[in-house]
């Protein structure tokens, strides 16, 4: 601490006025807790006399709060081939309906396997059938592109409601 004299605010939240650091030093040790600096920009610095331990303790479970109720979104991939029947593409479409209503993001990926490169407007059909398929509960993140022999496509879901009625029910 650098600053010649700080505001000083004791355990209760009540405010004691500015004192020099070895004087707010000295009366957080006649109290036997600690002097925390809490706010070093504000002029002169704001420190509390509390329990260190205890302060740390308080904000690890904050952060931990935090992480509990952060939003995590996974991309899943369906792959399928430009020669896809319609049953297996029927079970696909109802696994990536799944996925988005889990709230997680689908990529659509048509492999094209050697001679399967000539047809790939099979491929693009393909993808915006599926699309189509999602559309009520989807959107387009990213359209269809080429990258390399793949044609791939991102989905996600359009509002956040399916996983909160997911996990209501």
């Amino acid at each position: 601490m650098k600053a010649p004299k700080v505001r000083v605010i004791d355990f209760d939240g009540t405010q004691r006025g500015i004192f020099t650091v070895r004087d707010a030093i000295k009366l957080a040790e006649e109290r036997k807790l600690d002097l925390v600096e809490i706010a070093p920009q504000a002029d002169p610095p704001v420190c509390k006399i509390i329990d260190y331990g205890k302060f740390k303790y308080e904000q690890q479970k904050k952060e931990k709060l935090q992480k509990k109720n952060q939003v995590v979104s996974v991309l899943k991939e369906i792959r399928l081939h430009p020669n896809t029947d319609t049953h297996d593409f029927d079970f696909k479409v109802r696994h990536a309906i799944n996925f988005i209503e889990e709230g997680n993001k689908v990529k659509v990926s048509v492999l094209f396997k050697g001679r399967e490169m000539a047809y790939t407007e099979k491929g693009e059909e393909l993808i915006q059938r599926f699309i189509e398929k999602l559309s009520d509960i989807a959107k387009v993140e990213s359209e269809p592109k080429m990258e390399g022999r793949n044609l791939s496509a991102i989905l996600v879901p359009q509002s956040k409601k399916g996983k909160k009625q997911k996990q209501q029910g």
